[in-house]
Order: structure tokens, then sequence, then C-alpha cells
């Protein structure tokens, strides 16, 4: 136990437990301590944690906290060290008045999980106030024919404090005349009088002068004097006397002024009635300042505002005094009469603020107390919030009530509450209170975030520039705070063997997705691709939507020829016959382009020609053909220029150029063409080696027909020489395969002279060899016949195919003189 006071626990008073916490059940217990007062602020009044039980730190994690429904704090919490201390000086006198039991009530509050004490700190009056008459003396004048025995009220002494610390006796000094009589009322005070016990004489002594002296019962014992002037007088035996030892009435409380209490009255029998005056004894500052007495009539009336709450019952000392100095004592009791003139007050002891939206039913959101000053009926309060509500009330401990959930919360419903809690009395008319709370809902990461669209299309130039916007994605979370703050990534994933994150990549905050490099559509032409938008809860939550991104073609590549190949600007020339009828296909552009679409659409026009009259190019397929039927007019050399272009906004094209020659015969080309070449200035040193490979190539020809005439005469000679010597050698009779019908029974043989160009390639076809024919021995001089005639042919079909050779040969040798000669004369 701390010093300063001793402490009884009554222990653990459980009372029914009306709420659920946060996380655990409300304990409720009450615990008492007790303590003198006027200790000094900071004393200890008793060490609350260890006598409850609790760790010091619980304190200071549940945020303890002391609640009274009173307006001063006389008792304060240390949480550091788990002490109840002073606050404020208490003194029992201006606490509890002349009430003998006065305590200090509050309440202990925990949260996480809530729980609530009650603990009570009686408080113990010390000798801390001496007896203190009214005034410091008394005026008395009585007559010298008053007899034996006359009493004579006195004003008794006041002592604020209670017990053996009160008023407990009083002396009288001298008590030549006078002796004193104190008698003790049913609460407890004491009522003094002196007892006239020896006659006066006035012409022996007109004064008397008296100490009256009050002591209490303390330790050290305190006292209080008043002096008592005594004036004899010679006239008046009979004092007055009140009709009625005590007079109890009642007043209701916030009786309008002027309102009679009740009519006190004493008779005299020295004279009438009339003649006696009444007068408060001892009367209380509350009294005087709430009730007034009229003197001649007796009358009590009500001059202030009367408060059950703060007097119940007032005992008034009233005093008849005549003429002639004689009193006569009395006492009004008043009792006051209850009315419902005061509101429910409602006291929030513990208010949370905020509560999760996945609270489970019956978590505690507050803690009330309620209470009525009024008594009764009148203090009988009913509780109750709002309906259509997902909270209710439910009452703890008398005057306490708890707010706790009643339904599953869902903050993105309904995010913020006002909840009006009224408290109602039992009165008539019954007077109420409210109290409005503010409750948020904090929110749980119990949405995913959500795209706006199941997938998205997005459509994007090719060439563009590198941080090109896309597009931009956009989800919502219904959560709030951290729970509803998304980031956007990309989901992994290659494209064509490279990382998604290569081609594009995405803001993780806005959505806003970029392009990392430049897209060619003739190498991609879309893509698929995915995109998270994930919260900030913990765990996050996610979702993912599809992107189809498609790139768009634009004009960026122009028409490519690829016939007739231009070789540097070399003359290609394309022969054309006189004989050549109309619609004759001189050739055919062949052109492609590698954009899609229109920009792939190619269209072929003339632009330049020697003669647009003889020439026509298709506007579609590329063909040049004749107009019209060739002339001997006509020159050999036309020229013409075909324009390639696509549809393409804008459109791009390419130019080429066709050199025909209309002639029938090589040299008629050559010599026209090399005309063509002298009208320019050329190189000398690439004439001299035109002329030299032209004669290097003439040699090369005249001694390849003499090596292979060589060839063949020295083979048949020795054919020859075989044949002779066979002559004697027996005959073998040779018996030829049988053939289906429809088989092929000869060996074509055909040779072929290409170049690199198939348009200047041919094919020649060489008659069959005879195959062998049936032989007997009766004609084997016909075989050998036969067979002289056969390879004298054979000899002559061999030169005959080494001249066609040699031509094809000539001719090619030609065409390439022909095509060194235009570079020359490009030169």
């Amino acid at each position: 136990m701390e010093s300063g006071g001793k402490c009884w626990v009554y222990g653990w008073l459980f009372y029914t437990v009306c709420a659920i916490s946060l996380f655990a059940t409300e304990v409720t217990g009450q615990i008492r301590y007790s303590i003198p007062e006027e200790m000094a602020v900071g004393s200890n009044v008793g060490n609350i944690a260890s006598d409850l039980g609790l760790e010091p730190k619980r304190l200071i994690s549940g945020k303890a906290r002391v609640f009274t429904a009173e307006s001063s704090e006389y008792i304060g919490l240390d949480k550091e060290n788990g002490h109840l201390v002073i606050n404020n000086k208490i003194d029992r006198e201006e606490l509890c008045g002349e009430i003998s039991a006065c305590s200090v009530s509050f309440d202990i509050i925990l949260d996480n999980p809530m729980e609530l004490y009650r603990v009570t700190v009686d408080i113990q009056d010390i000798n801390d106030n001496s007896p203190v008459f009214p005034r410091s003396k008394i005026e008395l004048e009585i007559s010298e024919l008053a007899v034996s025995g006359a009493r004579f009220p006195l004003e008794s002494a006041i002592d604020p404090d209670v017990g053996v610390n009160t008023l407990q006796k009083y002396t009288l000094h001298p008590t030549d005349h006078f002796k004193l009589n104190v008698q003790s009322a049913e609460d407890g005070s004491k009522n003094v009088e002196m007892i006239l016990h020896s006659p006066l004489d006035r012409e022996k002594e007109k004064h008397h002068n008296l100490i009256l002296t009050a002591f209490d019962g303390g330790k050290p014992q305190r006292s209080g004097t008043v002096q008592i002037n005594i004036v004899v007088l010679d006239v008046n035996d009979n004092a007055p006397v009140f009709t009625r030892s005590s007079y109890k009435t009642s007043v209701v409380e916030n009786a309008a002024k002027g309102t009679v209490v009740t009519t006190v009255s004493a008779t005299d029998a020295d004279e009438s009635s009339d003649g006696v005056q009444y007068y408060f004894e001892h009367a209380t500052s509350a009294v005087k300042s709430l009730f007034s007495i009229d003197a001649d009539s007796g009358e009590v009336r009500v001059i202030g505002d009367i408060d059950y709450e703060k007097h119940k019952q007032f005992k008034i000392k009233v005093k008849a005094k005549d003429k002639g100095g004689l009193t006569d004592s009395s006492e009004i009791i008043i009792d006051v009469i209850d009315v419902n003139d005061n509101t429910p007050k409602i006291t929030i002891m513990s208010f949370t603020g905020t509560v999760s939206e996945d609270a489970t039913l019956g978590t505690i959101i507050a803690m009330l107390n309620v209470q009525d000053l009024d008594s009764g009926d009148n203090n009988k309060i009913t509780c109750s919030i709002d309906l259509n509500s997902p909270f209710k009330i439910v009452s703890s401990l008398t005057n306490y009530y708890n707010l706790v959930t009643d339904s599953e919360l869902d903050r993105e419903q309904t995010a913020e509450y006002n909840i009006t809690i009224t408290a109602v009395d039992g009165g008539n008319p019954a007077l109420s209170s409210k109290e409005i709370l503010r409750l948020k809902i904090s929110d749980v990461n119990d949405h995913a975030p959500q795209f706006k669209q199941e997938s998205y299309n997005a459509f994007i130039a090719e060439n563009n520039p590198p941080s090109t916007t896309i597009l931009s994605v956009k989800a919502e979370d219904m959560d709030w705070g951290q729970n509803a703050k998304i980031s956007y990534f990309l989901i992994d994933g290659d494209l064509n063997g490279s990382p998604l994150s290569s081609y594009i990549s995405i803001n993780s905050e806005s959505g806003v997705i970029y392009a990392v490099k430049s897209f060619d559509y003739e190498q991609l032409k879309s893509f698929r691709m995915q995109v998270k938008a994930q919260d900030g809860g913990s765990p996050p939550l996610s979702n993912n939507v599809t992107l189809n991104i498609f790139i768009q073609d634009q004009n960026d590549n122009a028409p490519q020829v690829l016939y007739p190949v231009q070789t540097g600007g070399s003359v290609v020339a394309e022969i054309v016959p006189r004989s050549a009828d109309v619609g004759y296909l001189v050739t055919k552009v062949v052109a492609v382009d590698v954009d899609s679409g229109q920009n792939a659409w190619l269209s072929y026009k003339l632009q330049k020609a020697t003669d647009r009259a003889l020439f026509e190019v298709g506007l579609q397929n590329g063909e040049i053909r004749t107009v019209r039927q060739v002339t001997d007019k006509d020159a050999v050399k036309q020229k013409l220029t075909v324009v390639v272009e696509d549809n393409g906004q804008p459109s791009r094209s390419a130019v080429v150029t066709i050199n025909v020659a209309v002639a029938d015969n090589f040299p008629e080309v050559l010599s026209e063409f090399s005309d063509f070449t002298h009208e320019k200035e050329y190189n000398n040193d690439l004439t001299f080696y035109l002329i030299l490979a032209l004669a290097v190539v003439s040699l090369l020809f005249i001694v390849s027909i003499i090596a292979i005439i060589s060839v063949k005469i020295y083979k048949w000679r020795q054919n020859k020489l075989f044949y002779k010597s066979g002559a004697n050698l027996p005959v073998i009779p040779y018996y030829p395969p049988v053939y289906a019908d429809g088989t092929l029974q000869h060996v074509y043989n055909y040779e072929m002279c290409g170049t690199t160009d198939s348009r200047m390639s041919d094919v020649k076809f060489v008659r069959p060899y005879s195959q062998n024919t049936l032989v007997s021995q009766s004609h084997l001089g016909t075989i050998q016949r036969e067979q002289k005639i056969q390879e004298n042919d054979d000899i002559n079909s061999e030169v005959r195919r080494l001249i066609d050779c040699l031509m094809i040969i000539q001719k090619h040798f030609l065409r390439i003189f022909f095509f060194l000669s235009s570079i020359n004369m490009k030169g």
C-alpha cells in the first residue's frame, strides 16, 4: 500500500459482461482507496497497476486515462509507474459539506482491448477547522422578573468538520446566574441555551457579561468563543411562545420568487401577538439567499432559485422576540420537491473515431456515461441511436453504455457515419439530450484494381520516334488511400527473341505506354502484351488486361524495279524486229513495293519516249507493247523512260530507262548504238581496254575452233583403224531389247549455252542419234557400211553443234561489247 492513505481492495466485483472489445471481452471491476483530505498535489494515492494486476506498460499501450463525470479531476494517473496521484488539493468540507461519508469516484479506461475499472477514493476528515460562532457578540435583554428556569436560546457555533472533529461541547463563564443546557438533535447538531438559576436584580447589576466557548473533539483540540452581553429590564415578565416546536413544510424546486413557504406564529401573555417579531437564527448564507421571513407576520417566502440537486432539505432556526426582549425558538424544516428540470448528460468516455471495415460484430466503438441529476422517475434514462444503422447501444453498467457494431461494414458503400445518440429521461414531460459521433470507416484492401475495358487495341504508325505515346490504360480501385494507389507493370515476355521491354515501356504511375524504339511495319505488323495493375495494399491485389498493338504501314518505301535490271547507267537494249505487229510485247517492267495495302499498289506510266506513238505501257502490269506497226522510217534507237508509282500519300516512285533497238540483226544494232556512243565523249583508256578485250576473245575463238577440229580428225582416224582390225573378229550377234508400244526408241540430244541473263540464253535442239539396228551374221557387211555412214554423220553433227555454239558465244560477246560500249558512252 502507498503512503498517504490506506487502501482497501474489495476485490474483483465482476458485473455482467455486456460488451465485446476489439480483441477481447471487456473486464469490469471496482477498487477502493482511502486518503485524508488536504494532501499535497502530487502525493500518491495508490499503485493502481499493482492493485489491478496490470503491467505498467499495459497502461501506456492501452492509453489509460481517468474519466470522471464531475467537472473537477482531483485524482490523476501517472502511467509511467502506475500510480494514482493528487491532481488538485481536496477540501472535504468544500467537496461534501456536512455529509460525513465523503468520497470521489472515477473510472480508469484502457483501450485495445477496451477495459473499464471503477475506482472510489474515500476522503477522511482531518481537524482543520475550529468552531466558529456566527457573531462575535450576543446581545440579550432579560427582565429582572424572569423566574428561575427561564430558557434563553443561543446561537450555536459552526464547525464544518465531521465526526469527532466537529463541535462536541460548550462552556459558559461565569455561571453566577446562568447555566448551559446542550441538546443534541436527530441530525447530530447541538442546540445550546442558557437557563436562569438565580434571580436577577436590576438595582444591583444592570449588565452581565458572559463568555461562551465551543470545543471540538479533534487532536489537537480546537475551540471558538463568543461574548454574551445581558441587559436586565425591570418589566415584562412573560416571554413569547411558538405555537409549534417545529414547522415542517415543502417547496417545489424552481419555485417562483415570492412564493410563501410557511408562516410561523408565537403568543405573548403580556400583550397581543402583534408585538412579537420573528427572525432567522443562525441562518446560513444559502438560507439567507433563498428565503426571507417577515418580522411582523412570520411569513417565510422564496427569494432565490431553489435547486433540488444542491439542497434537498433546509432546517432553519427561527426566533420570536417580544418588546420586552424575551424570546422563544422554533425550527422550520423545508423539504425540496424534485422537478424534472435537468436533461440527461451524455459524456463520451472513450471513442475510437475510426473503425476498420472488417471489424467483427460487437466491436466497441465508444463507451458512454449518461447521468441525470434528477431523482426518481426523472432519473431513469433510456439511451438509443438512429434506426437503420449498423450499430447499436448496449448497457454495460448502471449509467454506462457501449456503442458496438451490429452488422458488417463496407467502406466502399458508406465511408463515414454520423451517429446520433439520444438519451431520454422518465420525467413528465420527458427531457432528452443528443450527442453526435462522427465515425470514419477505415479501408481494408478488399478490392482488386479493375480496368475500364476488358482489352485495349492501339494503333501506332511505323517510323515513330522513340518515346512516342501509344495509349494510356486506366484502372480503378474502389478502396481508399494506399490501398487504392495503383501501379502499372508490363508482364514479362519475349517478342521476336527480344524482351518485350526493349519495344515498349509503361509509366508505373499514370499507365501511359510508350514506344521504346521505332517500329517497322515490314518487320513487325502487330503484337500482344499484358499489363498488370497492382494496388498498394498489404498484401497487394492485382488484375491484368490484354493490349493488342497494331503497327500501321506508312509509305516509307519507294517501288523497286526488278526488271529490267539497271546496271549503273549502262545501255541495255531490247530488240524489236521491224516486222513486229501491233501489240508486240517489247518487254515488261517488273517492280515491287515492300509496303502494304494501297501503299503497295503500283501503276506504270510512260514518262518520256523517243516516239510516243510507237509504244505504250500497261498501267497495271507494266508491259511495254507497240501501239502501231513498225515501219522503216522508225529510228533504230528508241529510249523509253517509265515511272513506277505507288498509291501512298504522298506517293513514291521509281524511274527505269529502257533502250529499244528497232532492227532485224545485231550488226545494224551494233552500228547504230556505236554511232550513239560516238556522240558522247568517252574515256580513251576504257576504249583501249574494250579493243584489247575484243582481240583476246577473237583469238580465243579461233584457237578453240582449230583445237576442236583437230580433236575430231584424230578421233575419226582412230575409228578407221579400229574397223580394219576388226574385220577378222568373230561376229557376235546383237539382239536389241524389245520396247513396249509408245516407248521412246531414240535418244535426243540438247545443247544449251547459258548466261547470267536469262534473256541471253539459247537452247539448241540437235537431231537424235540412231539406235542400234538388229544385225545378223548374214548382214554384217550391211552393218559395217551403215556404221561408216553413221560415223560420218556423227562427225558432221559434232561440227555443226560446235559452229552453233560458237555463234551463240559470238552473240553474247556482241552483247557484252554493247554493254561495255554503253559504259564508255556514260563515262
